[in-house]
């Protein structure tokens, strides 16, 4: 199963569970918290998720991956009001979040790298090369033949 499909699949679980108020582990977001929208795509060489994540530093973001997950996680914090203002209305999410990606391809995990520009955060994921069938050519050793074997 293609990691977009695997993705698609897990959405619809974590949005069923929800709308039964069950509880699940891999879950983008618990009750009064928030997760950060993703979008991934694959292609023959890699995996790249980009997440949006507007107001946050990268030192708020925090990803770990293994051979088979990346969890991306962190915390978005609401902005300091000045002495004697405050808010009339708050429609943006802040606090912690967590995200577990499983990942169904096999991928280089020392070649992962991140980059954060414009508040969309970039995780490239490198497929590791699969070895490439190799064509072998049998060779013929030509041996000189004497005249007892010519005869023959």
């Amino acid at each position: 199963m293609s990691v977009l499909l695997n993705l698609e699949v897990n959405d619809l679980r974590q949005r069923m569970s929800r709308l039964l108020g069950e509880s699940d582990s891999e879950s983008p977001q618990a009750p009064g918290s928030w997760a950060p929208a993703v979008d991934v795509s694959e292609d023959a060489v890699e995996i790249v998720l980009y997440a949006e994540l507007p107001g946050m530093t990268k030192r708020d973001i925090d990803i770990q991956v293994a051979a088979d997950s990346l969890k991306l996680s962190g915390e978005r914090r609401p902005q300091e009001l000045q002495r004697g203002e405050h808010y009339q209305r708050i429609e943006r999410s802040y606090g912690a979040f967590h995200r577990i990606f499983r990942i169904n391809t096999p991928i280089d995990v020392a070649g992962v790298t991140a980059s954060y520009e414009a508040g969309i955060l970039t995780v490239r994921l490198p497929k590791v090369t699969a070895a490439k069938p190799r064509q072998i050519t049998i060779e013929t050793h030509v041996t000189k033949a004497g005249p007892a074997a010519q005869s023959r």
